[in-house]
């Protein structure tokens, strides 16, 4: 199933590629709206498998007593990577690598304050074991 998908995916993005060279050349700010939607019909198509990927996780921790607060930062962590980078390609794509920059600069400090609750809670752990 998963080979099946990728093909299709794989083959949506070169037909989306070629078009837009092909566009680029006539409206250049068409080929740009074009792969922003090739891009976003993408994202959607994964959507279902991130919610499955998710849905076991959280799983995962119940069966092994881990508080969903871990786990849900966790998921908001590889959310906030995964559509920074995203966001940040379409940036470039567009020629706008400063702006991109900030994107990932902004998903950077986001991370870091999401990590605040488990590194406290690491220390936290680490003084109650030492005498």
């Amino acid at each position: 199933m998963e080979a099946l998908e990728i093909i299709q995916i794989v083959g949506l993005g070169l037909i989306g590629t070629i078009f837009t060279m092909i566009i680029k050349n006539y409206k250049p700010e068409l080929a740009l709206q074009l792969s922003l939607v090739i891009s976003l019909i993408i994202f959607i198509l994964m959507i279902g498998r991130i919610v499955v990927v998710i849905d076991v996780m959280r799983e995962l921790a119940s069966r092994a007593n881990i508080d969903l607060i871990y786990i849900n930062t966790i998921l908001k962590v590889i959310g906030i990577a995964y559509i920074g980078e995203f966001g940040a390609q379409i940036c470039r794509d567009a020629g706008e690598g400063i702006i991109a920059s900030k994107i990932e600069f902004a998903s950077k400090v986001l991370i870091m304050i999401l990590g605040i609750p488990i590194m406290l809670a690491i220390l936290d752990s680490i003084m109650q074991l030492l005498p």
